[in-house]
């Protein structure tokens, strides 16, 4: 059981959610988004509960800004990667849901590297191309802002559609990012595989049982969950380096999983979006590591390097997919983009069948395996399509559709960033060490309503009024922009570029001192903040809101943000040198 599900769910008065999670929500100040409606007739505003905006006048100067010490670190470096003028729409999380199709259910922005998507290895991010000025390659992406001016479910609604839903289990598929697995070690992986399914469906079963949202149920599996599967993939990666392979970095990547609520979408969705182009179509090939056998010692090195050059291939694809979107006729993509990649994916199958025949018995058709498909046409399977074989109930969640790239109740015009300004920062007690390269990060919690809002951070504000963030949608003076101000951790273990849970191997500094947790170092601060020109009108109205899950209801207090760091070593360091030595650059 890879990826996601989605099961009927059947409408119900009654909201069922765990106590402890409503009590740490209203705790927190956190109220779901309410949507205004006219019974369906047209003619009412999409406005979400005015209570879920704010006069920015009206909310208390609240940011801490601690006072420099005498090692402080006191520059900035800033980083111009554009506003998504290229159009580089997802809704996949390379960062929080690696190896899941379309796993943040709703649509992000996309600016510096070109290529990532879920299933991208650090290699693939490496060669891509960016839209960065200085050639930074790293990946900035948060959720979009739409404004919606069509009558939308209310709140009444997604209460009763998410009681009556019950949550699954969404955890990446190992199977996708495993090495060539040495002979010796084959028989001994595909058991801890084996169980590694069924802990999945075990943690499946739990959250089965449940209608509704049980935030300390959620966590309590997941946090088992992820605990075992780094287990599994620790022993994974132990076995197959005794037999002599290579386990990858970064595999503890694939621990986290996640519980999904699609089947709120079947009770909300009843009309399909326009017909029209999905955000950035991309490549789906069938999975070759999962039908190697297990390959000899001679051979290992050799498929190791054709793997990745498979990798690298649909990458590559990717890409021109997005540099040529709207060009040629019906037969571009076929004859531009998936031709040449199957005669590429072709020589390098019989080079893998080769290598192993060598020393062992060929394995015979690997060919089958090098037709791919985009999006929209019928897939031949394969590359973790977020489609699991069992359950008849499953379904993969749809790509985004239309001129608007609009996901089930996550609909109206996509508001492009006015402007996105990226700022490497300093620590006010000490110096910084360069980030590590590929060091994933992220900030905020796209599900405070299922998780908890333990991570969750208000992020919200107005030009002119950085001292004040809100947990709500804010509401701004006339000639001011509405804000994101998204402050990433500043302080990195020393060790680990990501953990199982994507956050401890990073932590924020000491709100008030700005002193790292014991154990940790100052890194440059990432600071990413979106300016959008919204008209007056349309924030008095509550017509603008956040892309989210559907059991957030574009609750502002969802915002999010998440970076993958692929700047060389050599313009990290000039990164970090800058802001030790007190001064602004680019």
């Amino acid at each position: 059981m890879t990826a996601r599900y989605r099961r009927p769910s059947p409408k119900s008065s009654v909201l069922v959610r765990a106590l402890a999670a409503g009590t740490a929500l209203a705790a927190a100040g956190v109220l779901t988004v309410t949507f205004v409606t006219g019974g369906g007739d047209g003619k009412a505003d999409a406005s979400t509960s005015l209570n879920q905006y704010v006069a920015i006048e009206k909310v208390a100067a609240g940011v801490v800004t601690p006072r420099p010490g005498r090692d402080a670190s006191r520059g900035r470096f800033t980083v111009d990667c554009g506003t998504n003028g290229n159009g580089k729409f997802s809704p996949d999380n390379p960062v929080a849901q690696p190896g899941i199709r379309n796993g943040a259910e709703h649509v992000h922005d996309f600016v510096g590297n070109t290529a990532i998507t879920a299933f991208s290895s650090d290699a693939d991010l490496d060669a891509s191309g960016t839209t960065c000025r200085n050639g930074d390659k790293s990946s900035y992406f948060w959720p979009v802002v739409r404004i919606d001016t069509s009558v939308r479910p209310d709140d009444t609604r997604v209460r009763e559609a998410l009681s009556g839903t019950s949550g699954a289990v969404v955890c990446p598929s190992v199977r996708d990012r495993l090495p060539a697995v040495p002979a010796g070690a084959k028989a001994s992986v595909e058991r801890l595989l084996s169980g590694l399914d069924r802990t999945e469906a075990a943690a499946d079963r739990r959250i089965l049982a449940v209608k509704g949202v049980d935030a300390g149920l959620n966590n309590e599996v997941l946090r088992k969950l992820g605990s075992d599967r780094a287990a599994a993939l620790a022993a994974i990666g132990d076995a197959i380096r005794r037999a002599g392979g290579r386990w990858p970095t970064g595999m503890v990547s694939m621990a986290d999983c996640d519980i999904s609520y699609d089947g709120v979408h079947a009770a909300l969705h009843t009309a399909q979006a326009g017909a029209g182009p999905v955000a950035n179509p991309q490549v789906r090939c069938p999975g070759v590591r999962d039908k190697l056998p297990g390959v000899p010692a001679q051979a290992l090195a050799e498929v190791d390097r054709s793997l990745a050059e498979l990798d690298r291939q649909i990458s590559e694809a990717n890409e021109r997919l997005v540099a040529t979107r709207g060009q040629g006729g019906a037969a571009f993509v076929d004859n531009a983009v998936l031709g040449p990649l199957k005669a590429k994916r072709t020589a390098v199958l019989d080079r893998i069948a080769i290598a192993i025949g060598r020393n062992a018995a060929r394995p015979e058709g690997l060919q089958k395996l090098a037709a791919c498909t985009v999006d929209g046409q019928q897939s031949t399977g394969g590359q973790n399509t977020g489609q699991p074989a069992a359950s008849p109930s499953a379904a993969a969640l749809p790509d985004p559709q239309g001129p608007n790239l609009e996901l089930p109740n996550n609909t109206g015009g996509i508001v492009r960033p006015a402007a996105v300004l990226i700022e490497y920062r300093g620590n006010p007690v000490s110096k910084v060490v360069p980030m590590p390269k590929f060091l994933r990060e992220l900030t905020g919690d796209a599900k405070p309503t299922s998780r908890g809002p333990a991570n969750a951070r208000a992020t919200w504000t107005c030009s002119g009024f950085g001292d004040r963030l809100s947990d709500k949608y804010p509401v701004c003076p006339e000639g001011s922009k509405v804000q994101r101000v998204q402050d990433f951790p500043g302080c990195w273990d020393g060790k680990n570029t990501d953990s199982a849970n994507h956050r401890s191997h990073v932590a924020f500094a000491d709100r008030k001192t700005g002193a790292c947790p014991a154990g940790f170092v100052a890194i440059p601060q990432l600071r990413i903040t979106l300016s959008y020109k919204i008209s007056r009108q349309v924030q008095l109205r509550g017509q603008y809101a956040l892309d989210s899950f559907p059991e957030e209801n574009h609750n502002p207090f969802s915002d999010h943000n998440d970076f993958v760091n692929v700047n060389s070593a050599q313009t990290m360091q000039r990164i970090a040198t800058c802001i030790n030595k007190g001064k602004n650059c680019r």
